[in-house]
């Protein structure tokens, strides 16, 4: 029996971007080398999208596999991937601008760094390229910088990197190609998981199957991709996941048919630094907060204050992002603390006094609550 929780799905707004991104496995071949008939397969998926009314950008993975055979398999340690992606992303990017001129395309390389939302001046920068690009009919093909980008070796990966791109991009849909259909309710190798069609991006669901391992070939998993889809859903895009090599899979999308699991977005939409605050920061500790607290940031939008704080988990300096959690354990938002660990420890449950310290915990403009959209 096929789980479906959020009702009818949509295809992408007319004329808008859409952002395809593939995964390693889809790719390549078991020994790790470059799949050239998967490669054509790709350009004619991005092609299709182009045909329809769509500029589509090209989010690759599958550097790191493909450069591992030329460096004695794959690295177990950073450098050692950083350079199998540095030889793969050459081999990539030369199967592309050798089929992509068939279907009279050009593509360029784009390499970003997940911390494009952080910093404005490179975020106007990354954005108005690929602006450009798709306004010249040009298809930007992107990966992540793997040779500078330790911190995307630790958490990043180009399921999200796609969600960036499709904020960057006002995409009318993300669309995640993998090897499976779709995300189930368990792990379908253990025959009981059901196909999951459409669900809401805050469907506890997704917290269940986000518990899934990484693949053998890529960097992600499902884990990746329900962060990237609720990544997606705060800017208000919907998603697509479905398995890359299924006939005519981006037809169906185009026409808002069935296939994979379909994301609905939120109503609410961030803007790119509080998208960054709430999904490109790996938390460094929990505040947990009273039921008062709780309706002070969900209803009047205002800052953290030390009386609000109930209990915390972790070790940190002023300036680390931390989960804000409600006396039920529910995820209320995320911010940048104003204090140290210790310094919170001392001051929770307490009025605001005058200690030197800023008045708040989390002041509001570094806060983004995630209970609402």
């Amino acid at each position: 029996m096929d789980r479906d929780t959020a009702g009818r799905r949509e295809p992408p707004p007319p004329g808008s971007p859409v952002v395809l991104k593939v995964g390693s496995s889809s790719l390549t071949r078991a020994d790790g080398s470059v799949d050239e008939r998967a490669v054509e397969r790709v350009m004619w998926q991005v092609s299709a999208f182009w045909e329809a009314g769509h500029p589509a950008v090209l989010v690759s993975s599958g550097a790191v596999a493909a450069g591992s055979p030329a460096v004695g398999g794959r690295p177990s340690d950073t450098t050692g991937l950083q350079v199998a992606a540095a030889v793969g992303q050459t081999l990539l990017m030369s199967h592309y601008s050798r089929v992509f001129p068939t279907v009279g395309r050009t593509v360029g390389q784009v390499l970003l760094t997940v911390d494009v939302l952080q910093m404005r001046a490179q975020y106007l920068h990354a954005r108005g390229t690929l602006t450009r690009m798709l306004e010249r009919g040009i298809v930007p093909i992107v990966n992540e910088n793997d040779t500078v980008a330790i911190h995307g070796w630790k958490m990043g990966d180009n399921d999200r990197l796609a969600a960036i791109v499709s904020h960057l991009v006002s995409a009318g849909m993300l669309v995640l190609l993998t090897d499976t259909d779709g995300l189930y309710s368990a792990d379908p190798r253990s025959g009981e998981g059901e196909p999951i069609r459409t669900v809401r991006h805050r469907d506890p669901i997704l917290d269940r199957v986000a518990a899934g391992a990484p693949g053998p070939v890529g960097s992600g998993g499902v884990r990746t991709k329900v962060k990237a889809v609720r990544m997606a859903a705060w800017s208000g895009i919907p998603t697509v996941i479905a398995r890359s090599d299924r006939p005519g899979v981006i037809d169906t999308i185009i026409r808002g048919g069935a296939t994979g699991t379909y994301v609905v977005p939120g109503a609410t939409k961030l803007s790119a630094w509080k998208l960054w605050l709430a999904f490109g920061q790996q938390p460094s500790g929990t505040l947990r907060i009273d039921d008062g607290a709780v309706r002070a940031l969900a209803r009047r939008g205002g800052s953290l204050l030390p009386v609000g704080v109930t209990g915390l988990d972790g070790e940190f300096p002023a300036g680390s992002s931390v989960e804000v959690r409600s006396p039920a354990g529910v995820l209320v938002g995320k911010g940048l603390v104003t204090s140290d660990s210790d310094q919170i420890r001392d001051r929770m449950g307490k009025r605001s006094t005058d200690t030197g310290l800023p008045p708040e915990v989390i002041h509001r403009d570094r806060l983004v609550v995630l209970l609402n959209g």
